[in-house]
Order: structure tokens, then sequence, then C-alpha cells
């Protein structure tokens, strides 16, 4: 609870596998099959379905999380020869996510990939937080949106950030491969409006009408938000900022305080350590408000 401060495509997917498999083939056999999911390998969900008269994993239909904002969001937190952190091990048949292809695909960081384009995407809270909530809500759906380096200014109707967030995530509702239900966007965002004191102080106005027109047109008047609350930014104005981002208040919005985590080399990025941490609050905060 620390920090948390309430206020049709084609019908081919990967398998869900494991829980069929335990049906079908022995341990080692299943591993192989198992693996073959992580590492990309598509099968049919309508066939497995038939061989087994059950429907799970990425077939299954999804608890659906979008993640939207800027570099912190898609996450610049290290992986070292390929090892990620243990809370955020890859599991194929929980946690799914949406590339740049509209297509479910077992989820891993770096979760941006394809989507933060041209940027060195690594650990995010994307993958400790679906961890964290799976155990309660079942298969999750993530659905990668930020762009590193974006203002809140490019996050308004009509321009490229907030057109391809509300495509993706009008897609991953139909997407072949169970679809789903939208529980919630998680924003982090505001480094980048620490720059201009005008682009500071109008934070909570652009913020407003970015949660209000999510919310027409993804026709969910009440869709929860996780609120990040910025920690670092290079500009003179970020507690300006942080101040804009207290300060905001709507329905169903719900901030986590980012204060204290730790930060790269850079002081502006989170660290590995730091974005799992803060999955996890993200998590307690979904699930202490919203589930």
């Amino acid at each position: 609870m620390k920090n948390i401060i309430a206020s049709t495509l084609p019908l081919w997917c990967l398998a869900s596998c494991a829980s069929i498999l335990l049906l079908t083939t022995h341990s080692a056999a299943r591993e192989d099959i198992v693996k073959d999911v992580v590492d990309g390998v598509k099968y049919s969900c309508s066939k497995f379905y038939n061989l087994t008269g059950q429907k799970d994993g990425i077939c299954a239909k999804k608890q659906i999380f979008i993640l939207g904002g800027q570099s912190n969001m898609a996450g610049r937190g290290a992986i070292i020869n390929g090892e990620v952190p243990v809370d955020n091990t890859p599991d194929p048949l929980k946690v799914f996510r949406l590339n740049a292809q509209l297509e479910w695909e077992v989820a891993r960081d770096p979760l941006h990939t394809g989507i933060d384009i041209g940027k060195p995407c690594g650990v995010g809270p994307g993958m400790s937080f679906a961890n964290s909530v799976k155990t309660r809500l079942g298969v999750i759906g993530l659905v990668p949106c930020a762009r590193g380096g974006s203002s809140i200014k490019e996050w308004e109707k009509g321009e490229e950030h907030y057109n391809t967030m509300i495509q993706r995530a009008k897609a991953a509702v139909e997407v072949g491969g169970g679809g789903g239900e939208i529980k919630a966007l998680l924003w982090y965002q505001g480094e980048s409006d620490t720059y201009n004191l005008n682009d500071a102080e109008s934070y909570k106005e652009h913020l407003e009408k970015l949660v209000q027109n999510a919310r027409t047109d993804l026709n969910m008047p009440s869709l929860p938000i996780l609120l990040v609350i910025i920690e670092s930014g290079d500009g003179p104005f970020k507690d300006e900022v942080i101040k804009q981002q207290k300060a905001f208040k709507m329905p169903n919005v719900v901030k986590v305080d980012s204060k204290g985590l730790g930060l790269n080399k850079d002081n502006v990025h989170l660290n590995t350590e730091a974005q799992v941490q803060l999955g996890k609050w993200l998590a307690d905060a979904y699930l202490n408000n919203f589930a």
C-alpha cells in the first residue's frame, strides 16, 4: 500500500499449451511445446480446443490493461545477458501482450519492442504488474502504447500517439485469440513537460482532457486510471509538474507516487529494481481499488 494515493484479425494465435498438454503428452514433451510457445511458435486455437475441449491462455478472454506514457512506462531498466528479474518471468499461460502487428503473443520484457520505435527499450513496470494481478484476475492482456520523450500535448486527441493508443486498445478487445475486456489505463508520463513553465503549469488541464477523451472514445465513462506521479525530470519545472499531478482529481483515478525509487545513472529513468517495485505498487493500487 506504500505510495498509493486513492482519489477481425486471423484466428491464429499461440497455444495456451501447458494445461492442455497435461492431457496429451509426457512432461518433457510438454516442456518442449511450452518453450515453442514462449519462442513465438504459433498454433491454432481451434485445433487445440477441438482436441482437448479446453480454451485457456492466449486463446482465452483477457483482462486488458493499457500501458501509456513515455520512457519510464516503456521501460529503460537493464536486461543483462537476456536475463530479467524473477518477478518479470514470462508466463505462457497467463500473461500476453498485443504486439505491433495487433496480435497477441506471450509477454516478456522489453514489452515495448516494436512500439516505442527507435528507443532502447528495457524493463518497465508492466510485467511485474501483470504477474502480481494474474492470480486474482486470470489471463492478462497488456497493450503497450508508451512513447519515449513524448509530452502530454502529444497525447491530445488527433495526435499520432493518442490515436494509436485508442486503435490498439480497441483492437485488443476484438482480436482473434480471445480478445477481452479493458480494465484500466496505466499512465506514467510528465518528465518531458518539466522543461517549459507553461507546459508544466498546464499539465493538469491536458491530463484531464486525455482522460475524458480516452473514456469517451473507448465508451468507458468510468475507465479506471492508475496515474504514476513522476520522481525524475531534467527540466527546471519538475516540481510544478508533480504539483499538477498531485492536484489532479477525477473519479476512478488512483495515484501511485514513484518518489524514492532508484534511478539509472542518467537520473531520469527508473532502474530495473525500481521498475519491478513500481509494477507491484501499481498492482496493489488496482487490486485494492478496482478488483
